[in-house]
């Protein structure tokens, strides 16, 4: 497939597609209008021209104008302008064109995907974008579940879902068939692989005995004296996993919390040694879940050294259910794959990333480490990863995708009133039997289905943007690591430092005063610089740059900001006495600031701007 252009694909920071954006959305609003014009045209118009002419007709079209003026009055004046390239806040920029277009034409249609008959044309969106994020993520699409959610939040939650419901299910089978299961003691039932218990729904299904199995699992017994062992994550999870184990009944308590390095990915040598301490404790694991894009520092989780860990324990006799959580970083899994969506060598990879002018030459990206671990994600249970971040679609859409679709089996219900046994045609068209969520937006579903269906999920397109993007980021990592120290303009010289190496495109850093070694008083620069580049302290000027920030505690990240603040000079024990460092927080998900001579002196620009802040909020 031709390789998509990516300036063409957005409205643009300066509404440059503005042209083609209000001819094809006039289009799309005529073709529905048109819809309901002919829909049985023998019908008379219910509302007459003598209607029109009232006085309150027309009243209430003024007042409807003047709402409406008002709020486009509010969105102008305090929008977040996550359009421009100015901004290097949270994970959001310009949308893609298609995407925004596909939400507001399926608007005007109002499906709700909970059931068929009320989304016939979204809900068959919905699963077609199931199967292309599983082939992108290396699942085969017809062996696969997923779904769009209103984000990652819930997508994490149904994760735990399945991991839950999986873990519990052969301790139903135990007393539901206990000869299909005989021999097994409950420590080796709660250690079976995930692809073995699969095995005992389809054997529970032969035998129809799988609604039996159920009533004895955790989904009709509940959390109370199961036991289901330990959830482990690291300590840069996000904080949805905290909601999801309170919500379905885990408790933060059967948390098991990796330590990361100073990469701030999970500390693998630690992972170990949870697992064998509660191995030899008897204490199950329930799962192992990871992070690709951090949304504190964008690391990405070595997750090809968690699944040689879990084979290495299967041969011990122990297993668990690995989760990737990918929300931020998912669809950079589009720039390994070439034009026919195999994923490449890693040699030939990073050729065809020069070759094609997707990263530039000189861009070291990605690391052997970050290769692996986007290589391993297909081996893995499940997999989150959000659209309306790198996938540049509208919110409110996430993705929570299965490497086995006989996960719904455990999960699924049947509500009579939105389809009967009678009207069933199958599982694919009764979304709201499987996952969480109930009446929903199809015109999410149409939303990332048009952004599929126009930006290829390989190189040729998806790949292209997220270049764009680690470039940008690549090059905004190394002007800061250039920059010398700088005299502000208030007398007083400072230096800027990066927290680590990016693996994605996320960059935290911080300015100090030369030769200062009182954290509390960094700290106290860093959120006074944030109040300035944000909407804290009033609104954003023109001349300014919007970032966000964010915070490290000894309890949350134990000593790996460390490196950081030896680095400045910091002592031993500065960390632990202020308990926290603040950093600034750049997340560079533009794609306009790599391939346009517009914003060649962009890094330049910004470290004038900073200049400017610090010499205004400094003492």
């Amino acid at each position: 497939m031709q390789k998509v252009n990516v300036d063409a694909l957005f409205l643009g920071p300066k509404s440059e597609n503005r042209d083609f954006f209000k001819h094809t959305l006039d289009f799309m609003m005529d073709e529905h209008i048109h819809w309901r014009r002919n829909f049985h045209p023998e019908d008379k118009d219910a509302i007459t021209f003598r209607d029109m002419h009232a006085n309150s007709f027309t009243d209430t079209l003024d007042r409807t104008k003047e709402v409406l003026q008002d709020l486009s009055d509010r969105l102008k004046a305090s929008s977040v302008p996550w359009h421009s390239p100015r901004y290097l806040g949270h994970m959001n920029s310009d949308i893609l064109m298609s995407a925004t277009l596909a939400y507001m034409a399926t608007m005007l249609y109002n499906p709700n995907n909970t059931a068929g008959e009320a989304s016939p044309a979204t809900t068959v969106l919905e699963l077609e974008a199931g199967q292309q994020m599983a082939r992108m993520m290396g699942y085969n699409p017809d062996n696969a579940w997923g779904h769009v959610t209103s984000g990652g939040h819930v997508a994490n939650f149904e994760a735990l879902w399945f991991m839950r419901n999986l873990k519990s299910f052969p301790l139903g089978v135990q007393v539901a068939d206990p000869d299909a299961v005989a021999g097994k003691s409950e420590w080796e039932l709660l250690n079976l692989p995930p692809d073995a218990i699969f095995d005992l729904i389809d054997i529970m299904k032969e035998k129809g005995l799988l609604d039996e199995a159920r009533k004895h699992s955790v989904r009709y017994t509940g959390m109370q004296g199961a036991k289901l062992g330990k959830l482990i994550v690291p300590q840069s999870k996000h904080y949805s996993w905290d909601k999801s184990a309170d919500i379905l009944g885990l408790g933060l308590d059967n948390f098991a919390k990796v330590q990361v390095g100073r990469n701030f990915r999970m500390d693998i040598g630690h992972l170990k040694a949870i697992i064998e301490d509660l191995v030899e404790k008897k204490i199950p694991i329930m799962g192992v879940v990871g992070v690709v894009g951090t949304t504190e520092e964008g690391a990405v989780d070595e997750f090809h050294k968690i699944l040689n860990l879990r084979e290495e324990m299967e041969a011990k006799g122990v297993s668990f259910y690995v989760h990737v959580d990918a929300a931020y970083g998912g669809y950079t899994r589009a720039a390994f794959l070439d034009a026919n969506d195999a994923f490449m060598g890693y040699n030939d990879m990073r050729d065809a990333l020069h070759a094609e002018k997707v990263i530039h030459k000189d861009i070291d990206w990605p690391s052997k480490d970050v290769y692996d671990a986007f290589k391993a994600m297909a081996k893995a249970e499940s997999i989150t990863v959000d659209p309306h971040k790198m996938g540049y679609v509208p919110y409110a859409a996430g993705m929570i995708v299965a490497r086995d679709k006989r996960i719904t089996d455990l999960v699924s219900y049947f509500a009579a009133y939105v389809w009967t046994k009678g009207q069933e045609t199958g599982q694919s068209m009764l979304l709201g039997s499987y996952i969480m969520e109930g009446s929903k937006a199809g015109a999410a579903a149409a939303a990332v289905w048009a952004a599929h269906k126009t930006v290829p999920l390989n190189i040729n397109g998806y790949g292209r943007i997220v270049g764009r993007s680690i470039e940008a980021t690549n090059r905004f990592y190394q002007s800061l690591e250039r920059q010398a120290p700088f005299e502000a303009g208030n007398g007083k010289v400072y230096e800027v430092s990066t927290l680590t190496k990016p693996d994605f495109n996320l960059v935290n850093f911080v300015f100090n005063e030369k030769g200062n070694t009182d954290l509390k008083q960094m700290n106290d620069l860093t959120n006074a610089i944030y109040g300035q580049c944000s909407y804290v302290d009033g609104p954003v000027y023109y001349d300014s740059f919007l970032t966000s920030h964010t915070e490290f505690t000894p309890t949350d990240y134990g000593d790996a900001p460390q490196g950081l603040l030896s680095r400045l000079g910091f002592p031993e024990g500065e960390y632990e006495k202020t308990g926290a460092i603040w950093v600034l927080r750049a997340c560079i998900l533009t794609p306009f600031l790599c391939h346009n001579t517009s914003y060649s002196d962009y890094y330049d620009r910004f470290i004038s701007i900073m200049k400017k802040i610090i010499a205004k909020v400094s003492p």
